[in-house]
């Protein structure tokens, strides 16, 4: 029954954070990455065989196997886990600020902007390539013949 149950919180943990992690509001997607950490984090620390009241440190007479003793490594790796993320959710609250602030808007997309009309879009007919096509673009300078 524990088994399902911890299953069972992995899967909504990952479940719930994918679904928040793909919507368009830029604190959505941060809540969403948060709930993944959260459910990966739980899945290594529960396949590392928690054992309740074992010894983390070999003892003389015990022999050493994973029955007697508890695993480090996953601990160990949840913990390094739960740095980085919180480092992470920092860096992105901030970058998910900054976008709120200058663009006024929380969208993850808010930044694109949609060509209204094909004719601001046109290539400027004064910049010709060799084949006398309009190429849009100022031509491109060797090396050494630009301004200084």
């Amino acid at each position: 029954m524990t088994a399902w149950l911890v299953a069972t919180g992995i899967g909504v943990l990952v479940g719930t954070g994918t679904w928040l992690a793909l919507r368009a509001r830029t604190f959505d997607v941060v809540l969403g990455l948060t709930l993944l950490t959260y459910g990966v984090n739980l899945f290594i620390f529960a396949m590392g065989r928690v054992v309740v009241n074992a010894e983390p440190i070999l003892r003389p007479g015990v022999p050493p196997t994973l029955a007697h003793y508890t695993d480090p490594l996953p601990q160990a790796l949840v913990l390094t886990a739960i740095v980085i993320s919180f480092a992470m959710t920092a860096v992105l609250l901030a970058l998910a600020l900054k976008g709120r602030f200058d663009l006024d808007d929380d969208r993850c997309d808010a930044g694109v902007d949609e060509p209204d009309d094909e004719d601001d879009h046109a290539p400027d007919p004064g910049h010709v390539d060799d084949r006398g096509h309009a190429t849009g673009r100022a031509p491109v300078q060797e090396r050494g013949e630009g301004p200084r």
